[in-house]
């Protein structure tokens, strides 16, 4: 049955309630209306299979809705049948002649009726499926500057029109009426394909023939074709012809459609017959060159992905020019005096920012690196984009066809992994790849893997440093710091796995798991009373982290899943992390203090504007750098001017680093509020932290503290 419902239009809720619940019994789906404009209401909120319509009825007769329902767009063919009298046979008529497609008589003869709502619900579907298969059809035959083909399978005849045949370099002459003139053209590679889709879609497993494959041209050469068809069936469900369109698609797929420059796979094909060449010839090496634009990213962010479009044509321009102008020296035979010879090269888009650059027969790496110098002075000039002047720079890889037998895609690889170190090491430079890039690549990778496994296994854990409350060396709060508990090295330290962590995205995800933990670990500590209740933790936050719109309400929501208040947690920023985006920083450290989250600045005095961070900054505290707490009387002169600013301005200080008992007297005596250092103890794993709470309320780590 239809999924839509049927809709009954009667004044009499006799005869709605019994057709309705003789229709329901039959697995109708009903809806009612008990006047005409109620059903034209509802047929203009709603969708229904079919209307069983009264003639008679007060305000608005049976005929005028009929009437307004085939003037209605998108009505003109539902379905309506007359409900009339038996002696009303001039209401059928002109119910027939307004539009109805059939009537029943009252009192209504039920098995009569429900064969004439199911006959009219067969033709609607009918009437439905033939349009979508005309629609069908005609979208496949209405392909951009597409060849038309019918091949009839009772005769095994194929008609071919006059843009397929000029696809392939023919004309109509050219071509007869069998399939092989089809499938003789098509590659090798590609015909068994080909044939596969066909046979599959005549045999009703697709709903369309689709497929991409070359065909030979009249000239020898091959061309990219993309074949669509659609078969049409008898009425005992035999298939009887197959039609369709062809389309070239050379150009979209082997040409970059926004720069018009040959795309990857013209690259691969180049490249293959380049290292061809030189195999034969060991005196016709090429180099690849891998480019990658500096701070792509920051024009599509800035100005729109149209001004990036801009900056990539423009680009590629700048680089065909400089190609097309750069010169390498060579030798020519009998000739004592070197003379210049133009690079022969190939430049293509692989994709985003990235361009490859095939110079054939180049001699050797110093002219590779002399056509990257030409490169990087021609995209040293300002470029307009969305009528603003944009500098750009590129990071180039170069690598060479020398070295043993290497694919296409192995050479690409190399010059990528050398583009890469580029970019590391300073961008807008040139890197030549060699071996130990490779074996760094293979160890990052390795890293890579290690580190997604570490988070998955739940490896990152907190270690905690106590921080101490100077004047009374009572133990307040403990810095928690991440380490990697490797299965088989043991602890990691932050430096060889955190750069990793910001690479390969796992940065968030981490540090949120990291957070929790810590809450964890709060929780648990607090429910041992006495002090420890009142503990907090100092959290180091990344940029990246920082950035989070919704840090605050994150934060929060651990917290109190923890049971912990927003005292009990502190985060640590330093001044790199808010220094490029000054603004937006203030605003979410604004945020987590309104919150109850205090904010601190760590290693404050190593910045250049450190002053400044305090002017705009709502903070309430500063981590002095660990030198001042071992330096000179001119440190300690710089510290005591530290400690009256804080008091001033109503921030804690706390001294980083403390080692030695002399250290621990001065900046007591300075005035400073709380201290770290191993003086006191080093980042503990959380059982020892434990461990040392039990003891006491903190005094166990003051006990070297002088007297």
């Amino acid at each position: 049955m239809d999924l839509l419902p049927l809709l009954i239009v009667d004044d009499d809720p006799v005869n709605r309630d019994l057709l309705s619940r003789r229709l329901s019994r039959r697995g109708y789906t009903v809806a009612m209306a008990a006047s005409g404009r109620e059903c034209l209401s509802h047929l203009a909120q709603h969708e229904v299979a079919m209307v069983l319509l009264d003639v008679q009825m007060p305000e608005m007769s049976g005929f005028e809705v009929l009437q307004a329902i085939r003037g209605t767009p998108g009505l003109s063919r539902l379905p309506v049948l007359m409900v009339t009298a038996k002696d009303h046979s001039d209401d059928v008529v002109m119910a027939l002649e307004l539009g109805a497609d059939d009537y029943i008589t009252k009192p209504i003869d039920f098995p009569v009726a429900f064969a004439r709502i199911r006959t009219q619900l067969l033709r609607r579907r009918a009437e439905e499926q033939l349009r979508e298969s005309e629609e069908r059809y005609a979208l496949a035959a209405q392909g951009a500057n597409d060849g038309l083909w019918d091949w009839k399978l009772s005769t095994d005849e194929v008609h071919f029109s006059e843009r397929w045949t000029s696809i392939i370099g023919c004309r109509p002459a050219d071509i007869g009426t069998r399939p092989d003139e089809w499938f003789s053209r098509i590659h090798p590679e590609d015909l068994p394909r080909v044939r596969g889709d066909i046979d599959a879609h005549l045999k009703g497993l697709t709903p369309h023939f689709e497929s991409e494959h070359r065909m030979q041209h009249k000239t020898g050469t091959f061309r990219w074709v993309l074949a669509r068809g659609l078969a049409t069936r008898d009425a005992a469900g035999v298939v009887t012809r197959i039609a369709g369109s062809l389309s070239d698609i050379t150009e979209g797929k082997v040409m970059d459609a926004l720069t018009g420059l040959p795309n990857r796979t013209l690259l691969l094909d180049r490249l293959s017959r380049a290292l061809e060449r030189s195999g034969l010839r060991d005196h016709e090496p090429f180099a690849v060159l891998f480019l990658d634009l500096d701070e792509f990213k920051v024009v599509n962010d800035s100005l729109g992905h149209q001004a990036g479009d801009e900056l990539l044509k423009a680009v590629s321009s700048r680089l065909e020019a400089s190609l097309r102008n750069t010169d390498v020296i060579t030798r020519v035979d009998g000739l004592d005096e070197p003379t210049p010879q133009p690079v022969q090269h190939t430049l293509a888009r692989v994709g985003g920012d990235e361009f490859i650059i095939l110079l054939h027969n180049i001699g050797g790496v110093m002219n590779a690196t002399r056509v990257a110098d030409r490169i990087h002075q021609s995209l040293a000039r300002p470029i307009l984009v969305a009528g603003r002047e944009v500098f750009t720079s590129a990071s180039i890889g170069i690598t060479m066809s020398q070295g043993g037998a290497r694919g296409p895609d192995e050479l690409l690889r190399d010059a990528d992994t050398a583009m890469y170190r580029a970019k590391a090491i300073g961008k807008g430079r040139t890197e030549v790849f060699d071996v130990a890039m490779r074996e760094q690549v293979v160890r990052q990778l390795h890293l890579d893997t290690a580190v997604r496994r570490g988070f998955e296994r739940r490896e990152f854990v907190p270690y905690f440093q106590p921080l101490i409350e100077l004047a009374t060396g009572e133990v307040v709060g403990f810095e928690a710091l991440i380490r990697w508990q490797h299965p088989e090295k043991g602890i990691v330290a932050p430096s060889q796995f955190l750069p990793m962590l910001q690479e390969n995205g796992l940065a968030l995800p981490v540090g949120q798991q990291f957070i929790r933990d810590v809450c964890l670990h709060l929780r648990k500590w607090a429910a041992q009373g006495d002090r420890a209740g009142a503990l907090w933790a100092n959290v180091n936050f990344s940029s990246r982290e920082l950035l989070d719109e919704n840090l605050a309400t994150r934060l929060l929501e651990c917290l109190d899943d923890h049971q912990l208040e927003p005292c009990h947690l502190v985060v640590e920023i330093t001044e790199s992390t808010v220094i490029d985006d000054f603004a937006r920083m203030a605003r979410i450290v604004a945020e987590l203090q309104q919150a109850g989250i205090r904010v601190v600045m760590d290693d404050f005095g190593t910045g250049y504007s450190s002053l400044a961070c305090l002017h705009e900054l709502p903070l309430s505290g500063l981590k002095l750098d660990p030198t001042f707490a071992r330096g000179t009387a001119r440190r300690l002169e710089i510290v005591k001017a530290v400690v009256g600013l804080a008091r001033n301005l109503g921030l804690t200080v706390t001294a980083e680093g403390i080692e030695t008992a002399e250290a621990y007297e001065q900046v007591r005596a300075l005035g400073c509020h709380f201290g770290q250092g191993y003086l006191f103890a080093p980042a503990l794993p959380p059982d020892q932290a434990e461990e040392a709470l039990r003891k006491g309320t903190g005094r166990h780590w003051s006990v070297r503290r002088p007297a």
